[in-house]
């Protein structure tokens, strides 16, 4: 599959019409290089970027590649023409300079092919492992799923760097995707990453952003659709520490009628100057007759001088829709539950650390992947051992 020149043109004349997603083009000169005062970069501090937003060289590599190969499935490292087809097969046309600087100027592309009516029997696995947070580089990532096909992948961020990122991701008709992001780097790492996803006609996808480590992370997560039928699963688990910035906005554009889109994000903090931002769009077009969405984000502050910012929002066209909500909230420990603990005699820290854990443990659920569960409830009690949680 590849996108024509009369194509892109298509595609960058289509206007959204939403505040958060401005109009997108390839054309790099299009993009000025953000101040922080743009509504879709207000919340992140473009200092400690390390100019990844502006025009830092995307060329080091300093960062180590490895997969695993399931039966069925096909991962290529292409260049030249080949890699210059796939850029926009997602059917994303860049609304941010740095993915449309990766687009322009990042020379190879990971493509990764399930093909047609391919069934993985287990987890296509990536690990990136970062190794010098000196030098900023860039990627570029393509993910094709065949009619019918079934799947999971999981992308591992591991060690120091200064990456930013494009991932194309397209689900075709019929299909059943689940795709799972960590980030779990050292505590100097910046990540700058845009995923966008086509859903096809009656296909199933689901996409997880989980972030613990690095000293920013910001990650977009967008959805559309390919025809009817199509349903999209957005969830996100993090965990801020002191002076981490972690970021994440998604954006699910109804462009088919009788599409489904359900997104539940969950946050906790510790320490001071952590900060979280969550912003979650969901774009009801006129056509999109039919269709279920709903936006929720939760966020637990375990102690003080953290800052969490949620901002759900709904753009709707139609109101010839089976249903459209949104909820936001932010908060301490539910006294309730403590108390409904410590009454039975478990100790205030013991109670704290279960309420975290069921705080995330539907969540995590929710996943599905169960060779992650375990991972991800350790690596949630080693970021509560980072602090002593402080009396409610």
């Amino acid at each position: 599959m590849t996108v024509t020149d009369s194509v892109r043109s298509a595609l960058e004349q289509e206007k959204v019409e939403s505040h958060l997603n401005p109009v997108g083009s390839f054309d790099v000169a299009d993009h000025p290089v953000p101040v922080g005062r743009e509504e879709i970069w207000r919340f992140t501090p473009l200092k400690r970027l390390r100019g990844l937003h502006a025009d830092a060289p995307f060329d080091a590599r300093t960062s180590k590649l490895s997969w695993n190969e399931p039966e069925g499935v096909e991962v290529d490292i292409v260049t030249g023409d080949r890699a210059r087809a796939l850029r926009g097969v997602s059917g994303l046309v860049p609304n941010t300079r740095f993915a449309a600087r990766i687009l322009d100027e990042v020379e190879p592309t990971v493509l990764v092919d399930v093909p047609a009516d391919t069934e993985l029997d287990e987890p296509l696995v990536l690990e990136m492992v970062g190794q010098d947070v000196s030098q900023t580089t860039g990627g570029h990532l393509v993910f094709r799923f065949g009619a019918h096909s079934k799947a999971v992948v999981v992308v591992n961020h591991t060690g120091s760097a200064a990456v930013a990122a494009v991932a194309e991701i397209v689900v075709g008709d019929g299909a059943d995707v689940t795709f799972v992001s960590i980030q779990d780097w050292n505590d100097d790492a910046v990540h700058l990453s845009h995923h966008q996803t086509r859903v096809g006609r009656d296909a199933t996808f689901k996409h997880a952003a989980i972030s613990f480590g690095g000293d920013l992370v910001r990650m977009d997560a967008n959805v559309t659709y390919d025809g009817p039928g199509g349903s999209a699963e957005l969830l996100g688990l993090y965990f801020a520490d002191a002076g981490q910035h972690i970021e994440h906005r998604i954006f699910a554009d109804h462009n088919a009628p009788r599409t489904k889109s359900n997104a539940v994000y969950k946050g906790a903090l510790q320490g001071e100057k952590a900060h979280t931002v969550w912003v979650g769009n969901v774009l009801i077009r006129k056509v999109a007759e039919g269709i279920e969405t709903y936006e929720e984000n939760r966020n637990l502050v375990l102690t003080d001088g953290c800052q969490a910012d949620s901002i759900p929002n709904l753009e709707i066209e139609t109101g010839e829709i089976e249903g459209a909500g949104h909820a936001s909230a932010t908060a301490r420990f539910d006294d309730e539950q403590l108390f409904y603990l410590r009454s039975r005699g478990v100790s205030e820290k013991e109670a704290q650390r279960l309420v975290v854990h069921g705080f995330f443990n539907d969540l995590i659920r929710k996943v599905g992947v169960a060779s992650l569960e375990e991972r991800l409830l350790t690596t949630v009690e080693a970021e509560l051992a980072k602090n002593v949680l402080k009396e409610i």
